[in-house]
């Protein structure tokens, strides 16, 4: 099955689902200069499942030409997210190293939450876990990036790992965002910690109170912890 097969599939698909009179208030939500068909999360997941069950992708080569294909000449916001979904294939193409590049660039020029958080967290972590030795020191890389996005995918990238959190990198890679103002870097941090809070929530306390972590930082990480 040919990238463009699919892509037309996926647009076709998304077309359906649309409801048009949603389209301007979801992209003035999302602060978005792509515009958006009007297809909410339910329904999308749903015309996705179905259009990537009748169409399957016989290779990681082909994968990784149809994922592409959708981000790069995606009209529609709806089509990134599509392309995020399909990263996640049953045949896991999407968890090797193989597929790194392909998230580093979702990464950097998504540059925005609703595309960046999902790859960090279900994409570039899962890699994280199965490839420690590559991964670890490119996330400490990350951490010390220009790129704001870069910099949010190495610390919230381990926050599904709960008692597996890597507490050493986890730290490392909060340290370099600690005196960044920006709202997405201090949010990051915060939600980054209160994670790890629902596995071991006495450190994140003394952690907190050691780095003297204030304000969103602060109050999203001991956000769920009882004062006291």
């Amino acid at each position: 099955m040919s990238p463009e097969t699919l892509q037309k599939a996926v647009r076709l698909a998304l077309a359906e689902a649309a409801d048009p009179a949603k389209a301007p208030a979801m992209q003035a939500y999302m602060k978005s200069a792509m515009p958006f068909l009007g297809v909410q999360a339910v329904p999308r997941r749903a015309a996705l499942r179905k259009v990537f069950a009748e169409h399957p992708i016989e290779s990681a080569p082909e994968w990784r030409r149809a994922v592409l294909a959708l981000w790069r000449e995606a009209e529609y916001r709806e089509e990134r997210y599509a392309a995020i979904a399909l990263t996640g294939s049953p045949r896991h193409w999407g968890q090797t190293l193989y597929t790194l590049p392909i998230y580093e660039e979702m990464v950097v020029s998504g540059a925005w939450w609703d595309l960046v958080d999902e790859v960090a967290v279900q994409r570039v972590g899962p890699l994280l876990k199965a490839f420690p030795d590559t991964m670890r020191p490119l996330m400490l890389e990350w951490a010390h990036s220009d790129d704001l996005w870069k910099r949010r995918t190495s610390i919230i990238c381990q926050n599904k790992f709960k008692a597996a959190t890597d507490t050493g990198l986890l730290y490392a890679c909060i340290e370099p965002s600690l005196s960044d103002t920006d709202f997405f870097a201090r949010k990051a941090i915060g939600w980054a910690l209160r994670e790890y809070a629902r596995t071991n929530p006495r450190e994140v306390v003394r952690y907190v109170a050691h780095k003297g972590i204030s304000g969103l930082s602060r109050r999203e990480a001991l956000k769920n912890i009882p004062a006291g």
